[in-house]
């Protein structure tokens, strides 16, 4: 069998980190658009940063053009490497499982780490530095990448194939995320979701929106690792 790409979403699936992407948009957009609270009511999780401004820019009638949408990245990633350092609300920290899931993952010859996850990759570098994860993931697709998260899976392949994993396809990558928005991505790609349920949404919800491994979370990555050769 060919090796195995295994790519992990980031927020609510290996790290939450007590508000600080919302805080760093909700500043960005205040600057740069006059929005305060710019994104109260605009859906999040499993969706791309991207897709996240263009609902938040239309709010006010006006279009995410390159400019703006450029700029707004700036902004934010600047106030990220700020909201970061602080302690925020809620739980900020790893995931349970996920270190010991990843060191065993990493010492593997025959699986290759990488993310999938609607973050920019500059957020997701600031996101899991922090936390000293960064170093486990040679490839990836992000939210920078498109504003469709389906669209993100031949990214990560693209890359994965440069570090590599030549002749993969989407049947030799597993996706892991804790939203239908993961499960879907995997699925329209061919690729295999595994969900957890440590975001906002149970077991039964992540099952039916059609992903036959669901875990409670990371601890039980069992039957994610019995899907490797």
């Amino acid at each position: 069998m060919n090796p195995r790409l295994v790519l992990f979403d980031i927020d609510g699936t290996l790290v939450l980190t007590g508000g600080a992407g919302m805080r760093a948009l909700n500043r960005a957009c205040e600057d740069l658009i006059g929005l305060p609270d710019a994104l109260d009511g605009i859906p999040l999780a499993g969706r791309t940063d991207w897709i996240i401004l263009e609902d938040t820019v239309s709010r006010i009638g006006r279009r995410l053009d390159a400019e703006l949408f450029a700029a707004l990245r700036a902004r934010y990633l600047g106030y990220l490497e700020q909201e970061i350092e602080r302690p925020g609300r809620g739980v900020k920290g790893v995931m349970p499982g996920v270190r010991e899931l990843l060191d065993r993952l990493h010492a593997r010859d025959d699986v290759l780490l990488g993310l999938l996850t609607g973050n920019f990759e500059a957020g997701a570098r600031i996101k899991l530095g922090h936390f000293d994860l960064w170093k486990y993931f040679r490839c990836g697709a992000f939210g920078d990448d498109a504003a469709d998260r389906n669209a993100l899976v031949p990214f990560a392949l693209s890359r994965a194939r440069h570090c590599g994993l030549v002749s993969a396809t989407g049947r030799d990558v597993l996706v892991v995320g804790d939203t239908p928005h993961d499960v879907a991505c995997a699925l329209a790609a061919g690729a295999t979701p595994v969900a957890v349920a440590t975001g906002s949404y149970s077991v039964e919800d992540l099952r039916a929106s059609g992903a036959e491994v669901v875990l409670r979370d990371l601890r039980e990555a069992e039957a994610l690792e019995a899907l490797l050769p």
